[in-house]
Order: C-alpha cells, then sequence, then structure tokens
C-alpha cells in the first residue's frame, strides 16, 4: 500500500543518530528547557537570520505559536485578524483562542494561498493583523501582503508550518512578517516524533515576551510578570529536531523531485498539476492535484491500494464552529475543497512508487477502471 506520508521511514533514514540524541538527553537528567532546546533555536534562528538577528522561541505546538505570536503582538479580545478559509484549521483556532476574531478572505486559484487583492475589504477599523499562510509548501504572495499591511499599520504573522525553508524572492519564508510560526507535527518537512513549534522573530522585544507567554510569565523562576501559559518544546524533540534538521534542505530537495517526476508523468493529462510561484521555492510538503473527478479518483486510487488525503475538505468559513465569522465571498476556497487532492510525497517514497500512482491516475483518466 502506497500511503500519503511515512514519519517511520523518517526516523529510520536517520536511526541511529536520533536514537543518540534521544539517549544523549535521557542521560543528562534535563528534560524541559535545557541545552537541545537552546541550541535548537539558535541553529533555527540562524537559518532564517537573512534580514537580521533573529530570535527563535520553542514552544509546543505550531498553534501555540501562532498564539503566543498573536498575544506577544497586543492582539486580544474583540480584535481582528484577517487569514484564509482554505487552510489547517489551526490557523483560524489560534485567532479564536486569544479572544480575537478571524476575517476569512479568498485564495488565488492557482497556488492556493491568500489573494492580496481581497485584504483591503476586509480591513475594519478592528483589524489589527494579517496571517498569510504558504500553503503546501508554496508561498504566498508575501511581499505584495507586506505592501498593504505596511500601509494600513497591520501586523503580519507568517504561517510557515507546511514551507520549512522554502523561498521568496530569494529570501527565506518566515523572514517577511514581524513573526513567523512552524509546526514541527511529524509528517511536516521538519517533523519531531511529537508534537512541538516555533515562533521566530527578530524583534527582541517581541521575542522576550513570548519566552514569558510560553512559561507562565516567568521573568523569574515560580513568579509570574505576566499572564502566561505552559507551551514549552521539550528537550527530546529538540534533540530528535536538531538532527533531523541537517538534512532538511536534502529533504526538501528530495520532494522536488518526486514532484518533478509526478509533473512528468502527469503533465499530458488533464488534471490540474501544482504551480510553482514565480520567484519561490516550493518545498513540496504536499503534491496537491486538482480535478473535478476528485472524489471518483480519490476512491479509485483507495481500491488499488493509493491512499490519498483532502487538505482542506471544509472551508473553514463554512464549518459549524467558524460560520458566526466574517468570510468576504470565498468563492474559489469553497471550489478549491471539492476538487483538490493530495498524492503521496515524502522524502523517503520510492521513484517506483510515483510511477504506480501516475499510471493509475492515467488508467482511470482513460476510462479503464
Amino acid at each position: 500500500m502506497i500511503i500519503p506520508s511515512n514519519p517511520k521511514l523518517q526516523y529510520f533514514s536517520h536511526k541511529r543518530e536520533i536514537d543518540e540524541a534521544i539517549e544523549r538527553v535521557l542521560n543528562s537528567g534535563r528534560y524541559i528547557l535545557g541545552k537541545e532546546v537552546e541550541l535548537f533555536e539558535e541553529e533555527f534562528a540562524e537559518a532564517l537570520s537573512e534580514r537580521s538577528k533573529n530570535y527563535a522561541v520553542g514552544v509546543a505546538s505550531g498553534t501555540d505559536a501562532l498564539k503566543i505570536a498573536l498575544r506577544a503582538c497586543d492582539i486580544t479580545s474583540g480584535d481582528e485578524v484577517i487569514t484564509v478559509s482554505h487552510t489547517a484549521v489551526a490557523t483560524a483556532t489560534a485567532i479564536v483562542e486569544i479572544g480575537a476574531e478571524p476575517v476569512f478572505i479568498d485564495i488565488e486559484p492557482d497556488n492556493f494561498t491568500m489573494n492580496p487583492n481581497k485584504i483591503k475589504e476586509a480591513i475594519s477599523r478592528k483589524t489589527k493583523a494579517i496571517i498569510p499562510v504558504h500553503l503546501y509548501g508554496n508561498a504566498a504572495n508575501i511581499s505584495e501582503i507586506i505592501r498593504i499591511a505596511t500601509q494600513y499599520n497591520l501586523i503580519v504573522i507568517e504561517d510557515c508550518a507546511q514551507a520549512h525553508l522554502g523561498k521568496y524572492e530569494s529570501k527565506v519564508l518566515g523572514t517577511f512578517g514581524g513573526v513567523s510560526c512552524f509546526s514541527f507535527y511529524p509528517t511536516k518537512n521538519l517533523g519531531a516524533i511529537g508534537d512541538g513549534g516555533m515562533a521566530v522573530t527578530n524583534n527582541i522585544d517581541i521575542a522576550k515576551k513570548m519566552r514569558l507567554l510560553r512559561e507562565y510569565g516567568w521573568e523569574q523562576r515560580y513568579i509570574s510578570s505576566y499572564e502566561g501559559s505552559n507551551s514549552r518544546l521539550d528537550e527530546l524533540q529538540a534533540a530528535i529536531l536538531r538532527v533531523k534538521f541537517k538534512y532538511l534542505e536534502k529533504d526538501n530537495e528530495k520532494r522536488r523531485k518526486l514532484a518533478s517526476l509526478y509533473n512528468d508523468y502527469l503533465s499530458s493529462t488533464e488534471i490540474n498539476l501544482p504551480q510553482v510561484r514565480k520567484d519561490a521555492e516550493h518545498v513540496f510538503h504536499l503534491y496537491v492535484i486538482r480535478s473535478a473527478l476528485r472524489d471518483q479518483l480519490k476512491k479509485f486510487l483507495e481500491k488499488n491500494d493509493v491512499i490519498t488525503n483532502i487538505h482542506y475538505p471544509v472551508p473553514i468559513h463554512l464549518q459549524p464552529h467558524f460560520k458566526k465569522y466574517k468570510s468576504i465571498n470565498c468563492i474559489e476556497s469553497e471550489l478549491a475543497a471539492t476538487q483538490v487532492l493530495s498524492l503521496p510525497l515524502y522524502p523517503e517514497l520510492k521513484k517506483k512508487e510515483v510511477e504506480e500512482v501516475s499510471l493509475l491516475i492515467k488508467r482511470f483518466l482513460s476510462g479503464d477502471c
């Protein structure tokens, strides 16, 4: 059976180093906010330090990274945050959990990312921030989003959960906005063996505030000077991520090569293939095709032992919990939800498996089912 992603194979790829890292942490006796977290934060910040010195704050999840970033930027109850409806629900959940209100706008149909032309009509006197999502590993039109945000004095928080070390205009994603947020969920391009996240900024005051927010608001132990919470990246996950981070560029390149293979095999079909934004470097967290026959194709592939996913089946603005929040003509998001299909893609996927999936898709399209 060919499956969408396989974090177990990623572990096996680096098993010796990961096992050594785990043993190192276990033997250290320091399991929370120790040397491994400190070193990983430094290494991760350095990878993003293109414009100036960056500061990285390890937290418990990508969702927490967004929540802590929003709070550190003084987004609070009653404020509005513009984001997209076609994304993982975590983006909107983070906004709601800090008491703010999401305002959902539409995507560009070719790239599935925030349409900058839809931002201005969503801005109100309560708007304080914009969260664009670099979806599937592809860059949003972040330069234009930043331009509009600057014009209206809005904070930009980049959701980079699916775009580790992706680039736009030769700059690493996560270096454009005031804060950038990353997830280390096991299936991500840089995945832990458990949950984890990171918030990155080049603003030292925001960084200090995020550190307070992740651990009870402590400036000194046991004394809270701020309303914080418990959201710490643990030492084991940090040690594992440090191992995998060394191979991230190579793994991203493997993803690009596999995506290129899919493109070669499927370019002659009527399937809409993933588009790479001009001047961007896609890291293919997901390889997402588009077809009006999506549901039938998905069932056919499953019958032939190929498991696929839908990212995402219901736009957030149509989900029961989020219907009460503003949304502005998310027509492309609604259409995409009926057509997108994520094919298997991860660094350890074999070329032969890509060929098998592609041949099955061609067989389906030919009517030979």
